[in-house]
This record gives C-alpha cells, structure tokens and sequence, in this order.
C-alpha cells in the first residue's frame, strides 16, 4: 500500500481572489500592474499592489538618509495609480489597495504574498543586466513555486 502525501491546503475557490503586482516605478512594472488590473477585473479578484521600500542602499551607507526617498516614491506611485484608475473608471472597475513592505524586492514580495494570501503574484521582467548573473525576482519567485507567477515583459 503506498503512503498518501498530504496535499497543501485549497481555499475551494474558482480562479484567484488576491492577484498581488509587484511595483516599483519602472516600466515593467507598471505593465505587470495594468496586466494584473485586467486579471483582477475579470476574476472579480482583489488586487493588491506592493511596493519593497529598500531597507538599506550605498547611499544609506554613506550617511545619505533614504527613508524619504523610498517614502516619497511610494506616496508618487499611489498617487499615479489613484490617477490612472479615475481616468479610466468606468473601464477599470477593480478593487485594489497599495501596500508597501520593507526589504529586498524579492523577500518583501514572499511577505506580501504570504500576508495578503496570495493566489497569483504578477511582476515586471527585470530590466537590469545584473540580473542574468544573480537571478530576477520574477525567476526567484517562480522557483519558490508557492504561487502562479506572471512576468510580464
């Protein structure tokens, strides 16, 4: 007789409730938001759009304070997304909410993700060339295969 795996647990639901879009002010990004709008709006789903405020960069290092930058930033992409839903509101007719989380791209998405109860992250294609040697936060995310992972370029 084999021994049965026990199974992850389902919510029972048909299609995501919670489609997270990973933000961060590049254009990707905003692509992989507009993307997510339209999976949400089709799935009645709830989007939620994170920001990562980095914790520490060089500049922090060196004395320079990045709290406000990283602040500011947030406030300028609430700000943009508040606009682009009122220009288009009776054609993007979605319930979203702006979240932001402290750390690194991709661990402050891993937390979004698990705290908001993800069942679908979508995140813009990497626009660094950096990244063909350490990995993107898109190939990270889909090699931790804990949700549906959407890189839209």
């Amino acid at each position: 007789m084999t021994e049965q795996q026990p199974h992850q647990f389902e919510r029972g639901t048909d299609g995501p409730k919670v489609i997270v879009a990973g933000l961060d002010g590049s254009d990707s990004s905003m692509r992989a938001a507009a993307y997510a709008a339209g999976l949400a709006r089709r799935q009645n789903a709830m989007l939620a759009l994170v920001y990562v405020q980095p914790v520490m960069t060089a500049g922090a290092a060196l004395g320079v304070p990045v709290g406000d930058a990283t602040g500011e930033v947030a406030d300028a992409l609430v700000s943009e997304i508040r606009e682009a839903t009122e220009r288009f509101r009776d054609a993007w007719d979605v319930r979203w909410e702006f979240h932001t989380f402290r750390g690194d791209p991709y661990n402050g998405l891993v937390t979004a993700a698990d705290e908001l109860k993800a069942d679908a992250v979508v995140v813009g294609a990497s626009e660094s060339a950096g990244h063909r040697f350490i990995g993107s936060v898109a190939v990270r995310l889909v090699k931790a295969g804990r949700w549906p992972v959407t890189v839209v370029p």
